[in-house]
């Protein structure tokens, strides 16, 4: 049999018959709640657990840093946020059954963005800058770090910026592409944050907030946290927010200086051409 650490890089397939079992070996006392897929997700693959778990499982994911951050961190950040996020409580240890790492988790209610919409703008900016003010605070000195470029000021991911532009193309841009390049070159030009790192939860686009009631509800998949340059959350404002809606965003946010947000815009463009 192929050893543990050469079967990782192995795509499995999870079916809900294989989370049971895995289930039943490992948390028998969940085994037999119901389970069903949740739509999405690439990493990872995410299945119902009861009403109020999930089984948060690595698919395409084969580095176990993610999750043992998650496990780690989370449940000492979910006090402070004010809006609900997945907790883990109870852990999956690889095995022959499956080589990968599972976690059970909170459920946290809602519609994923990308798949539902924001109708209270205002609220939700309010939310958002709310939720982000809380974690925007120094970490513990042993924090996880930023990752292949991320955090990093955007002037070293112009090569990332000027891929994407030019795979997108300015025609299918159209009359915005001067704008978009401009936006990024404005950012490559900001200084650099000069700031203490903060928590950044480091991958917020519309499949990692969920929504009710037309405004924001809850924030999954913190695979990325670490602690960095806010700049990289706040880009959020353009990304998530209904148009027009990053001013108020700032205003409830009030502490990000001129440089911040430019940075911020920037990773913004970078992130909806990616």
């Amino acid at each position: 049999m192929a050893s543990l650490d050469g079967m990782i890089g192995i795509e499995s397939e999870i079916t809900a018959g294989l989370v049971r079992d895995l289930l039943r070996d490992q948390h028998p006392d969940l085994a037999e709640l119901p389970l069903r897929e949740v739509e999405g997700g690439w990493g990872n693959q995410m299945w119902r657990l009861g009403d109020e778990l999930a089984v948060r499982i690595q698919r395409m994911d084969i580095d176990p840093d993610h999750q043992l951050n998650e496990r780690r961190w989370l449940p000492l950040l979910a006090p402070r946020l004010p809006l609900p996020i997945p907790v883990p409580v109870r852990s999956g240890a690889p095995s022959e059954r499956f080589p990968k790492m599972w976690t059970v988790m909170t459920w946290v209610a809602g519609l994923p963005l990308d798949q539902g919409s924001i109708t209270r703008g205002e609220d939700a900016a309010d939310t958002l800058a709310a939720f982000l003010r809380a974690p925007h605070v120094a970490p513990p000195a042993d924090a996880p770090v930023a990752r292949d470029g991320r955090g990093a000021h955007p002037k070293d991911s112009t090569n990332g910026f000027n891929h994407f532009f030019d795979s997108v193309g300015a025609d299918a841009i159209g009359s915005n592409a001067a704008d978009v390049r401009a936006v990024w070159d404005d950012a490559v030009a900001a200084p650099a944050w000069e700031g203490p790192p903060v928590w950044v939860h480091g991958d917020l686009h519309p499949a990692n907030v969920v929504v009710a009631d037309g405004t924001l509800a809850g924030v999954v998949d913190f695979g990325d946290l670490f602690a960095g340059d806010p700049a990289l959350d706040l880009a959020a404002a353009w990304v998530l927010l209904p148009a027009g809606a990053a001013a108020r965003f700032f205003a409830a946010y009030a502490e990000a200086d001129e440089a911040t947000v430019r940075r911020a815009r920037g990773l913004a463009a970078l992130k909806s051409l990616s």
